[in-house]
């Protein structure tokens, strides 16, 4: 990571010039992200389609950086072995989109990658209770998924707290450790208070896409993550 503070930063590529997709990529890891982020959708669980494993391998060879794939698809399970082998890191999906979502976890590691679990706004988050020891990432979304650029919902803030607690009852238990992920919204202007409610990796598409200087958004953003961790 660029950074001392135990924090991800990971742009959502959705929000990049496809044109130029690889560019993209180069620049925004110069720029000092930490993770590519991949939102993976089919039109079917969510409305917007975008891109498959084929995006993801023509990726792979322009960063060293973990690339970080949602899957907004359904059903899941045929598609985790392609992202896989296409280079994610980390694969995370829907509970929604799977009949058996232990199994589905498992395919993930099986595979050698980093498995996450996905909540949408209106997903309860008892789901994490009987999965705990499958789990590498929890990723909160903080915008109904489906598109790009949409406002941050704040009653997200209440459940990432929530989540925050969960995971820190299981470490202290001697539980692995498990990422938490906030998506959806997520700016220079809320990502502090995003971070005091416990979200450790934070991922932005048009707030840094959107903007001339990808690396003036990031250093802004990881100033108010550290004015969060002060406080």
């Amino acid at each position: 990571m660029s950074q001392a503070s135990s924090t991800r930063i990971a742009p959502s590529i959705l929000s990049a010039d496809f044109a130029r997709l690889g560019e993209e990529v180069r620049n925004v890891i110069a720029a000092g992200a930490d993770w590519v982020h991949c939102d993976i959708m089919d039109n079917h669980f969510v409305p917007n389609l975008t891109f498959g494993p084929m995006v993801c391998a023509a990726l792979r060879p322009h960063t060293t950086a973990p690339i970080d794939v949602h899957l907004m698809v359904e059903p899941v399970d045929a598609l985790i072995p392609q992202f896989a082998k296409a280079g994610a890191d980390y694969i995370s999906f829907h509970p929604e989109a799977s009949r058996h979502v232990d199994r589905t976890l498992a395919l993930i590691r099986d595979h050698g990658c980093k498995a996450g679990l996905v909540f949408n706004p209106a997903t309860p988050l008892n789901w994490m209770d009987h999965l705990m020891d499958k789990l590498d990432l929890v990723l909160l979304m903080s915008v109904n998924p489906g598109f790009g650029g949409q406002a941050f919902i704040p009653s997200a803030m209440d459940k990432l707290r929530q989540a925050r607690a969960r995971i820190d009852a299981w470490t202290a238990q001697g539980g692995q450790p498990i990422l938490l992920q906030i998506d959806g919204g997520v700016k220079v202007d809320n990502i502090g208070a995003i971070r005091a409610a416990g979200a450790d990796t934070f991922v932005a598409g048009s707030a840094i896409f959107g903007q001339p200087d990808y690396a003036q958004v990031i250093r802004d953003m990881r100033a108010q993550i550290a004015l969060a961790e002060q406080a």
